[in-house]
């Protein structure tokens, strides 16, 4: 069926077509029938697919990235189409339009995506009022992440103060929790990996989670344009203040190897991601106890097998799925299940430390 529709699709503006399709699975997620005649095509729901990461019980191990459903309008639907995880945003502590369009681009030759998008979201005051109002419905049947960015509108050295800000809002209403500072589209944020200002973020946001009743999880999102170097700096920082894994990674600003000739700023995401993404996880795997959760370049169960493998305890999808459609997490998780039939392996966990 996808493949009817994704060439109209395909056809039309970017990020005009976004906002179509989520203001339709914004109204799914709010009609209940629908929502279950989703789930019933679609979800899979078999205790051999399950995990337990950072305290958490995932159903699967296949979660949605930040930046599709930046505030939170559809969350009940992601989990209809079987995402074992949901993470939201980037959101930010002030409500921002982004950067200027056109901001959102397609490179069909390459199964890629530009995106300089910028932070574009409603700000933590009316997305925590949201995820209440989501709460009260029922909530979300599967993890809640939630992507923490910096503010544009904030100098970089109160960037501590601004995530601060953002966290003390959404606290209540988040599962985990995820320090970006690695978006290459709001100016100077990548700064932030930098040990001295890494550090002082850290224990701003980390302070404050060791205060509270319960504690949560806090993850950091990298870039994959980092150096081994720095990405031994920040495994010493986070190892030292307790942040409890890694999301990697974040879009590159690297344009190696492409097929499409494109001459436009931004992150590119999706297949030309693959290779650095895995490597970065694998160096990642070597280096650092913390989990890591992949995410770059994963359209097929073969690719999510091969992080899983590598070292992954989670991996998460944004351009796969806009490029294979609603129907990949149903193939993927119907993937993992026939291997695991295929190895006579009673679980997921047990595939991935077997020889299979």
């Amino acid at each position: 069926m996808y493949s009817l529709v994704k060439p109209l699709l395909f056809g039309q503006d970017p990020e005009a077509v976004h906002d179509w399709v989520m203001a339709a699975l914004a109204f799914v997620g709010h009609h209940r029938p629908l929502l279950q005649l989703i789930g019933t095509f679609c979800q899979i729901r078999d205790p051999r697919l399950e995990t337990e990461v950072f305290g958490l019980k995932f159903p699967n191990p296949i979660g949605l990235a930040a930046g599709l459903d930046k505030n939170a309008i559809a969350l009940p639907t992601w989990s209809a189409l079987g995402f074992g995880f949901v993470e939201i945003g980037s959101v930010t502590a002030f409500a921002q339009s982004g950067n200027p369009k056109p901001r959102l681009f397609r490179l069909p030759q390459d199964e890629a995506l530009i995106n300089r998008m910028g932070f574009n979201n409603q700000g933590a005051t009316e997305i925590a009022e949201r995820l209440r109002a989501w709460r009260e419905q029922g909530g979300l049947a599967v993890p809640l992440g939630i992507n923490l960015g910096k503010s544009k509108v904030t100098p970089l050295e109160e960037a501590p103060r601004d995530y601060l800000q953002s966290l003390e809002q959404l606290w209540e209403y988040g599962d985990y929790f995820v320090l970006n500072v690695s978006s290459p589209n709001t100016p100077g944020l990548r700064q932030l990996q930098d040990k001295e200002k890494l550090e002082e973020l850290v224990v701003g946001v980390r302070g404050f989670a060791q205060a509270q009743p319960h504690d949560k999880p806090l993850l950091l999102k990298i870039a994959p344009d980092l150096s081994w170097q720095q990405i031994d700096e920040i495994l010493e920082l986070v190892e030292r203040y307790s942040i409890r894994g890694i999301i990697a990674t974040n879009t590159t600003v690297g344009r190696e190897g492409l097929k499409t000739r494109v001459n436009e700023s931004g992150g590119l995401s999706g297949k030309p991601l693959r290779e650095r993404s895995l490597e970065v996880l694998r160096y990642l795997t070597q280096h650092t106890p913390l989990p890591i959760v992949s995410v770059g370049g994963i359209f097929s169960v073969e690719d999510v097998l091969e992080r899983l493998k590598a070292g992954a305890v989670l991996v998460q999808l944004y351009t796969g799925f806009i490029y294979e459609g609603p129907a990949l997490l149903l193939r993927l998780n119907r993937g993992l299940l026939r291997h695991l039939e295929q190895y006579q392996t009673r679980t997921l966990q047990d595939f991935i430390q077997g020889p299979g």
